[in-house]
């Protein structure tokens, strides 16, 4: 039934009560109030039962009130009904409040809505159409809101699924991340919780998964035993000099031998004004020996780093580890024990360097044991190789220490690095000076000699004051270093001529040889070159004398061509006392023991041995012969110091010097090998009361040039009193008061 028809017909049987929403919004709740609205609607019970079908309609926010039914509704008895109803709708909105926050937003909107048709009340009901326009608008507003609040209501639930759902996939990527830094597979799987054969159900595949496990646990042992065998390998390869070499320019020392200790102190020193060097040692040996070893000789390195490696010098493969294609000079020890067997290894090793496919960079210095096998080992190296014969150089050394007493000093001091030794280097302002003025142009140096440049680079000993320095020569000097030396300005220096007649008298010499040596039969000839006619040689060893001659023989010397000595043959040992009284000690003009070993002396100083005694009979020797000793162990020379019997030879310092002057300088092997030859020019002490007279005051360049008549260099002096020789001395252009006893070190040729 509409509104319209309800007011059409008032006495119809059906009338709706409506009660206003403006209930709420009313300022008093009395019947009398002004805004109390009167106005409702009864429906009859009788009409009630007529119709049993009838329903409630549904309540609806705007209620159509009947204009007939307007004077019960202001009926003050029911104000108490309405106020009851009233008050249950207001507890029943408060409830849906408390349940349901919308319901908040709902109670503003009935409240915007009642206070609409509260002003549309006070306003009149009487115009009915404006009225429902008004109602139909309000309603279509509200239903705009709530579509509206809805709308935003499932917006806000989206929107925060949304983010939970962010939130998640966050946390899943973190984990995944955390589990990638984790070198455990299996952890990982286990945090990402995908699932892995551990877990698996049932017996079959648990055993299945614990197999698998196990075989991962077996091939991961496996792996990790390979990598640290690599590892141990590597480790050892470098403990025991397995490795390569990197280094370039270094001195490479193939072998090893006593003389080795002596050869790395001399390339130390020598390396010294360079800050250092570097000096490979290749020897088949094991590393940690080697480097102990080194450790315990007691030098400086001075800056010099020593390499060990372990190989053999035969083989390429280990030739390339201590990169010797890059060497600035390689040295070859000879082998202690038999000669021939040294010398036919060393031969082998310079096969197997000249093999070397990257070829060499540096020169070969071998060291040889036999001077039959120097021209075989020559021809085999070519150019490259450079040979010291340590037996001859010994030997011969000997020979002039024995002749000369005090010679092993001056040797000692040019071979060494430690004072003066021989350098070679050109200077262009010097071309076109005879080498007379070039002889006291250098303050801090002694020339001794020219390298001819156009003789193939050929060094001339002693040369004549003549020539003439020509372009490309260049001046072999003996100075301190070879940065320590310069030409200066030419000085006037005095000639003078010689105190007397230069006439040095050959006399016959009786010498006593115990021990015996290897190249004896070298020895004897040497001496025969250089004896007086009428001198003898008395050999005094153990071998039988029978012996001795098929020895010499058999070396290759043959008895018959001794021109100017006599052999003299006696049996015994130089240790034994009862066999050094049959000897004649005190008519030796000196005295030679090969080897000397460190058993003969044991006690200090001269004055506590008796005359009767072994060592008494020496010294009484000694006052009248010169004793020379060879000496292999260099700690030995400070007994023989304590002793003061004899001079001494440092066999095995000696020739290592020569190895390491050689390996820094080849060209100086030419001038040792001359100074050693029986041929050419040699070292001298002279006496200077051939040059000048007692107490005459001279400098040494004039002492320089008043020698030069009779074509000798002097490079040194000793003074009388004085225990060593004084090579290259400073202040030369210094004058000076001299004694008939002091003596000089001069180069002059062979007599």
């Amino acid at each position: 039934m509409s509104l319209d028809s309800a007011e059409a017909s008032p006495s119809s049987s059906r009338d709706w009560f409506f009660p206003s929403p403006s209930f709420i919004h009313s300022t008093s709740n009395s019947p009398q109030s002004p805004n109390y609205p009167r106005k409702f609607s009864t429906i009859p019970r009788h009409s009630r039962s007529s119709h049993t079908d009838w329903k409630p309609p549904k309540t609806s926010t705007f209620r159509s009130v009947s204009s007939s039914g307007s004077a019960a509704y202001g009926d003050p008895k029911y104000g108490r009904v309405r106020r009851r109803i009233e008050l249950r709708r207001r507890e029943k909105m408060a409830k849906q409040e408390k349940e349901d926050p919308v319901l908040e937003q709902k109670r503003d909107v009935s409240k915007a809505v009642s206070g609409v048709k509260t002003a549309i009340g006070e306003m009149g009901i009487r115009d009915f159409g404006q009225r429902v326009k008004i109602r139909w608008q309000m309603a279509s507003y509200i239903a705009i809101l709530i579509t509206a609040f809805g709308s935003l209501v499932h917006k806000n639930f989206s929107l925060h699924n949304q983010v939970i759902d962010l939130q998640d996939q966050i946390s899943t990527m973190n984990i995944r991340l955390q589990a990638c830094n984790t070198s455990d597979t299996f952890d990982t799987i286990s945090i990402l919780q995908e699932g892995n054969h551990a877990n698996s159900e049932g017996m079959g595949p648990r055993l299945v998964s614990v197999s698998i496990s196990f075989g991962g646990m077996l091939i991961f042992a496996m792996m990790l035993g390979l990598v640290s065998d690599a590892i141990s390998e590597k480790l050892d390869s470098l403990r025991k000099g397995r490795s390569e070499v990197v280094e370039q320019n270094h001195t490479l020392i193939l072998g090893w031998s006593d003389k080795l200790g002596s050869l790395l102190n001399q390339l130390v020193i020598a390396n010294e004004s360079l800050g250092g060097g570097i000096v490979v040692v290749m020897a088949e040996r094991d590393k940690e020996e080697m480097e102990l070893d080194i450790a315990k000789m007691e030098f400086d390195f001075r800056g010099t780093s020593v390499i060990c490696r372990s190989g053999s010098p035969l083989i390429l493969a280990d030739l390339k580890k201590v990169s010797v294609s890059k060497a600035r000079a390689i040295v070859v020890l000879a082998d202690d024990g038999n000669a021939d067997q040294s010398d036919a290894r060393a031969l082998r090793t310079v096969l197997s360097l000249t093999g070397v496919k990257e070829g060499l960079r540096g020169h070969i210095v071998v060291e040889l044991s036999d001077l039959d096998n120097e021209v075989l080992v020559k021809l085999v190296g070519g150019e490259l190789v450079e040979t010291v014969v340590a037996h001859d150089v010994i030997g011969r050394l000997m020979i002039q220490c024995a002749r000369q007493p005090g010679l092993a000093q001056i040797w000692e001091d040019i071979l060494g690095f430690e004072n003066c030794e021989f350098y070679i280097k050109r200077w262009p302002q010097l071309d076109g000076m005879q080498f007379e003025d070039v002889l006291i142009s250098f303050p801090d140096a002694i020339p001794c000699g020219v390298k001819v440049a156009s003789r193939g680079g050929k060094i001339i000993l002693n040369p004549e004051d003549s020539y003439v320095l020509q372009g490309g020569d260049e001046v072999l000097v003996i100075a301190e270093d070879d940065d320590t030396y310069a030409p200066g300005a030419l000085p006037m220096v005095w000639r003078g001529s010689l105190a007397g007649d230069f006439i040095v008298p050959k006399l016959t010499e009786k010498i006593l040889l115990c021990g015996w040596r290897r190249d004896m039969e070298d020895m004897i000839m040497v001496l025969d070159a250089f004896l007086a006619p009428g001198s003898e040689l008395w050999m005094f060893n153990e071998v039988v004398e029978s012996e001795r001659e098929r020895k010499l023989i058999d070396g290759g010397l043959d008895l018959s061509r001794l021109v100017n000595i006599t052999l003299v043959h006696r049996e015994g040992n130089a240790v034994i006392r009862r066999h050094l009284e049959s000897l004649p000690l005190e008519s030796f003009d000196s005295a030679k023991r090969l080897p000397y070993r460190e058993a003969m002396v044991t006690r200090g100083q001269r004055g506590s041995f008796s005359r009767g005694s072994w060592i008494g009979e020496m010294q009484q020797a000694s006052d009248r012969s010169v004793i020379i000793s060879e000496i292999l162990d260099p700690r030995t020379k400070n007994l023989l110091s304590m002793s003061k019997i004899s001079d001494y030879v440092l066999s095995n310092e000696l020739v290592s010097m020569a190895l390491a002057m050689v390996a820094e300088d080849r060209q100086i092997n030419d001038v040792l090998e001359e100074l050693f030859a029986e041929e050419g020019n040699e070292l001298h002490i002279r006496l200077a009361e051939l040059y000048l007279h007692e107490g005459e005051e001279m400098s040494f360049y004039e002492i320089i040039l008043r020698a030069r008549q009779k074509r000798e260099i002097v490079i040194g002096y000793r003074l009388e009193n004085a225990e060593r020789a004084v090579i290259n001395p400073p202040n030369k252009n210094k004058r000076r008061r001299w004694s008939v006893k002091d003596v000089f070190v001069v180069i002059t040729e062979k007599e």
